[in-house]
């Protein structure tokens, strides 16, 4: 056991290094742990901690047996978190990929042609809410989807409110799918979607909020979502949604988000001339 004076001594000899490395580890494991929160991870991480703690209680105890079964399981534990945890690695080796950092900007659009990509997109699904029907709009991110863009029908055409509502008119062909929307041009309609893995969404949540929470979780796109039975305006973020949104807001939240990548993509291109 360290006593008063070791303590002492071994808060006078912390220097500005350590605090340094002190900082980064409490700000990685907080980032986990935010990471984790909510998810099946977060109580996968609690039974390994009740395990980790009986085998250290075991060993205490001289309870050989238990003790050599434990440790062998913490063992052979390491390799099932490897499988277990495949969704939860995958989600934060794509949040690492997608930060400033290393991401790719692919919204490089100037402020008039932004004010008309949100005009047409509010347009659009302001006349869907009122009419009650379904719909899914997907804006993408920094990290591009062309493996989503590759299950629909390619549109490659200009943002437009009209072309939009069609595309959801009911009975259609490409009515039931979700629409991708890359810079300022429709790429795709009709395209599939993975669903949402969190447990703990409402019962109430049907197929085309999960699947709009599900691209979400695994990029940082944009889903607006459009209820078919309410009409209610939903928007799915980072793997949040949040519901019964007004127009105004609506457009707020897009304008927001794509301004904020445009100027990202422009000291990113500011720095690569600088440095050419």
């Amino acid at each position: 056991m360290l006593n008063l004076d070791q303590i002492l001594e071994m808060f006078l000899n912390i220097g500005i290094r350590d605090i340094i490395d002190m900082t980064i580890v409490a700000f990685v494991f907080y980032k986990l742990f935010m990471l984790i929160r909510e998810t099946r991870a977060e109580q996968l991480i609690k039974g390994l901690l009740i395990l980790l703690m009986a085998t250290k209680l075991s060993e205490w105890a001289k309870l050989y047996v238990i003790h050599y079964l434990l440790k062998n399981t913490m063992t052979l534990g390491v390799f099932a978190i490897l499988i277990v945890f495949q969704p939860e690695l995958r989600r934060a080796l794509e949040y690492l990929g997608r930060s400033k950092i290393l991401s790719k900007s692919i919204v490089e659009l100037a402020d008039e042609q932004l004010d008309l990509k949100t005009k047409e997109i509010t347009d659009a699904v302001a006349s869907l809410s009122r009419q009650k029907i379904g719909a899914l709009i997907i804006l993408e991110g920094n990290i591009g989807i062309n493996d989503v863009i590759e299950t629909g029908t390619l549109i490659e055409g200009k943002i437009s409110s009209s072309l939009l509502i069609n595309i959801f008119i009911p009975n259609t062909p490409l009515h039931d799918g979700a629409v991708v929307i890359r810079r300022d041009k429709i790429m795709a309609a009709g395209c599939f979607l993975p669903l949402s893995e969190n447990p703990n969404l409402s019962k109430e949540l049907g197929t085309r909020h999960r699947a709009g929470l599900g691209i979400t979780e695994i990029s940082d796109a944009i889903a607006i979502i459009v209820s078919e039975e309410t009409g209610a305006i939903s928007i799915a973020r980072e793997g949040k949604l949040s519901r019964f949104l007004d127009i105004d807001t609506l457009g707020r939240i897009i304008k927001s988000s794509c301004k904020q990548d445009s100027e990202y993509a422009l000291i990113k291109l500011k720095w690569r001339q600088k440095n050419d």
